[in-house]
């Protein structure tokens, strides 16, 4: 009643409110206002949630709609995060321990690349996503698990298109661990693998408009850069060698 009673003061609050100003910056505002009594920021929210405050009320309720449009992340149910995983793996002593993520299309586009690197030979595996879909992500796994059976486990971020990644891990027979929230150097292999990529592929592009073919000759580049950390091999030579080495087992058990 203290706004009613002053029609200067209730066309002054009514105004604020209706550019959406919160009522403690509006109670705020007239404590520097000497020609208008002060109000509470608690004395204006019980004048916006009285029969006087209708209108406002009716305006902030649409706003609050407008604002809760945007998707709500969706959380990751039963994650295995990356402080469970075994030392062994951050060691880099296997190959199969690999690491995934996402290059995404500018605003305009729609395409998506998957990404997976080998965590030991550095070796990249790419495939394109032209509609990303939880199954169309599945369905990349299996074209790279096909090229690379060697995968055994993979470490990723936490993006929503992983939101069934248990039945993911089953497909591919893999464990799956998560970096934690907002850790994304917790997978640098990829991280600057992706940072490669974008030599190529500019950000703000369409991935949905490059060929697949584009994207094989593109990691056929990646896997054919002689790496200081490899000793100056490429991680194509890396998984060639060790192939090769497994092939040779199987013959000597075999003998």
């Amino acid at each position: 009643m203290r706004i009613v009673a002053y029609d200067a003061l209730r066309r002054f609050v009514t105004r604020l409110l209706i550019d959406d100003l919160s009522p403690e910056a509006i109670a705020g505002r007239l404590v520097r206002r000497e020609r208008l009594p002060s109000a509470s920021g608690d004395t204006i929210r019980r004048f916006i949630k009285s029969p006087y405050g209708r209108r406002i009320e009716a305006h902030r309720l649409r706003t609050h709609r407008r604002r809760r449009r945007h998707p709500c992340r969706v959380k990751l149910a039963g994650r295995t995060f990356i402080t469970k995983r075994p030392l062994y793996i951050g060691a880099r002593r296997r190959v199969g321990d690999c690491e995934a993520d996402f290059v995404v299309s500018g605003k305009s586009g729609r395409g998506i690349l998957l990404v997976v690197v080998d965590r030991r030979t550095r070796h990249a595996f790419l495939e394109v996503i032209r509609t990303p879909s939880v199954a169309a992500v599945h369905a990349a796994f299996l074209r790279i698990e096909a090229r690379f059976p060697e995968m055994k486990t993979v470490t990723t971020d936490n993006d929503i298109l992983f939101q069934r990644h248990k039945a993911l891990a089953h497909l591919l027979h893999v464990r799956i661990y998560f970096c934690l929230p907002h850790h994304p150097w917790e997978k640098g292999s990829v991280e600057w693998t992706n940072k490669v990529i974008r030599r190529d592929i500019p950000k703000g592009s369409d991935l949905a408009r490059y060929s697949r073919q584009r994207f094989r000759a593109l990691e056929q580049k990646l896997n054919r850069r002689p790496l200081a950390v490899l000793g100056y091999r490429t991680p194509a030579e890396m998984l060639a060698a060790h192939r090769g080495r497994c092939r040779n087992k199987k013959r000597a058990c075999a003998r």
